[in-house]
């Protein structure tokens, strides 16, 4: 028995409600946290086609001013989470393009002249991307700060090294820790290029091959405070998908390295090391087992960086085989987008007090070492005393039991070279920290200042 088909009445055709449904996805819902980012991009199109010099013009200095005032209340009320994107809708384009029709009528009708959804939604994902990796780089610099505090605090705090998982070499809390804050700052290097590829406009490229009217693509950059537009219009729609996956492999990498620091908090925080004890208040309890003080969130930061890694993996694999031009499979990329930086950030800001409120167990460090610990320092000392080092080697490992007096201290003051115990430098690191800092505050300030020219108001609305 054949059933009746709904059908549904949308902006662009009537379209079959399987159909609708189908193909709109998950958009209605994420794209609530698109709607502030195209209401952007929105505004600099409209200023840009009441400045384009047709006769007569397609919009009005006073009806841009009426749009821009229209997208500023849209844009407060996508803040408080009170702006509705229906499935007729499809997506916050539309339904941006609906309420300025509703509230301007002839007006919200033109203001789509000389673009498509596809320059649409590229433009506010880069747009959206620029805010998030900006948070993103301040949360990755507060945790690169909190480990270099934990470093300088016990620069010289002897701790054994560990390769295979095994006591390796004398190593301290001060190596161990910058190790990691550098590891970070490499990460946030990732994330600036992405961020620096990230920051050109696709805007004017419609449906990724210009359209024979006078548009200004260098003005809507400017306005958008990029840093210029994607020149060829077939490449900035090409674009889409490659972008999300290169903003996603630099907040995967930073995933990775937040997961081994975690793995590593999860080991040396066992009774049976006890090198380091966790705040309690960031600790959770068992249902049944009174004791219990569990690690849950560096256990939840090891499983969202495996995630991170495989929603960066999915945003390639989508674009893998791809023909150019537009198509629709991208529209699946951006789910795992924003989850994936969504995951990131929070699991970065999570870190800093996890990473800040950390106790070191001095004696507990200095139990861990035995004799074989100092063996490879014992070789190279002889080495350095003429017996070449393979003889060096074998005495060393035939007599282990020699070593059983030496200082941990001792051991660790003897590594004087750049980057080792006694030469941490980590006064280099703060100064590299303090420079990527500034630089991401510098971008915000020149984003923020851009937006606020541009709607007349000061950005972000509250």
């Amino acid at each position: 028995m054949n059933k009746v088909k709904r059908t549904h009445k949308t902006t662009v055709g009537v379209i079959n409600a399987e159909t609708l449904a189908f193909t709109a996805g998950r958009d209605p819902e994420l794209d609530r946290r698109l709607a502030v980012a195209d209401c952007i991009g929105t505004a600099a199109h409209a200023v840009m086609l009441f400045r384009m010099p047709v006769r007569p013009a397609i919009i009005t200095p006073a009806e841009c001013k009426k749009v821009l005032r229209e997208l500023s209340a849209i844009i407060r009320r996508a803040r408080k989470n009170d702006f509705n994107i229906t499935l007729q809708d499809q997506d916050c384009h539309l339904a941006i393009e609906r309420t300025l029709t509703a509230r301007l009528g002839e007006t919200g009708r033109k203001i789509h002249t000389g673009r498509s959804r596809n320059d649409q939604v590229a433009t506010a994902l880069r747009l959206h991307g620029k805010e998030q990796m900006l948070e993103l780089a301040e949360e990755a610099l507060g945790l690169c700060g909190a480990l270099l505090g934990l470093a300088g605090r016990h620069k010289m705090a002897p701790m054994v090294g560990r390769t295979h998982m095994q006591p390796a070499m004398p190593s301290s809390v001060g190596l161990w820790a910058s190790a990691y804050a550098e590891g970070i700052l490499e990460d946030i290097e990732l994330l600036k290029g992405a961020y620096l590829l990230n920051d050109r406009s696709p805007l004017g490229s419609a449906a990724g091959f210009g359209v024979p009217l006078p548009i200004d693509r260098r003005l809507v950059s400017e306005l958008l405070g990029f840093r210029g537009p994607i020149l060829n219009v077939v490449h900035a729609g090409n674009t889409r998908g490659k972008i999300e996956s290169i903003v996603l492999s630099a907040a995967a990498q930073l995933m990775v390295t937040l997961s081994r620091l975690a793995q590593d908090l999860i080991i040396f925080t066992m009774p049976e090391f006890n090198y380091f004890t966790l705040p309690p208040e960031m600790c959770t309890g068992s249902s049944i087992m009174p004791q219990k003080n569990n690690p849950d969130i560096l256990e939840l930061v090891r499983a969202k960086a495996a995630r991170v890694c495989a929603e960066a993996f999915s945003a390639l694999e989508i674009t893998r085989a791809l023909p150019s031009g537009y198509n629709r499979d991208l529209q699946e990329i951006k789910g795992p987008y924003m989850d994936g930086l969504d995951t990131a950030l929070a699991s970065a800001r999570i870190m800093i007090p996890m990473v800040a409120g950390l106790k070191v167990n001095r004696a507990a460090l200095l139990q861990g070492f035995r004799p074989g610990v100092f063996a490879a320092d014992q070789a190279l000392f002889l080495a350095g005393q003429g017996v070449p080092f393979r003889d060096a080697y074998h005495r060393v490992k035939e007599s282990l039991a020699k070593l059983e007096n030496m200082d941990p201290a001792e051991a660790i003051r003897r590594k004087k070279h750049l980057g080792t115990t006694a030469n941490l430098d980590l006064g280099l690191l703060c100064a590299r920290r303090a420079g990527e800092e500034k630089y991401f505050r510098r971008e915000r300030k020149k984003y923020y200042r851009s937006v606020s020219r541009l709607l007349g108001l000061k950005y972000p609305l509250k």
